[in-house]
C-alpha cells in the first residue's frame, strides 16, 4: 500500500548520507518511512498525533 503513496522529504534533509524520513498524508493518516532504505516497512500515525510531534519537534 505504501509504495502507492506521494512521499515527500523534508526540506531540511539532505543529499549528504544523514538520517532522513519520508512522510504521505493521507486525510485519515500520515504515513513515515526510513528516506534512506524505502524498502523498510513504514508506519502510520493519525493526522492529529503527526501534528503534536511536529510542533514538539
Amino acid at each position: 500500500m505504501s509504495t502507492d503513496l506521494n512521499w515527500h522529504k523534508s526540506s531540511y534533509s539532505s543529499d549528504q548520507q544523514g538520517d532522513c524520513v519520508e512522510v504521505a498524508s493521507q486525510p485519515d493518516s500520515v504515513h513515515v518511512r526510513d528516506s534512506k532504505n524505502t524498502a523498510l516497512p513504514s508506519f502510520e500515525v493519525s493526522p492529529a498525533a503527526w501534528d503534536v510531534f511536529v510542533s514538539a519537534v
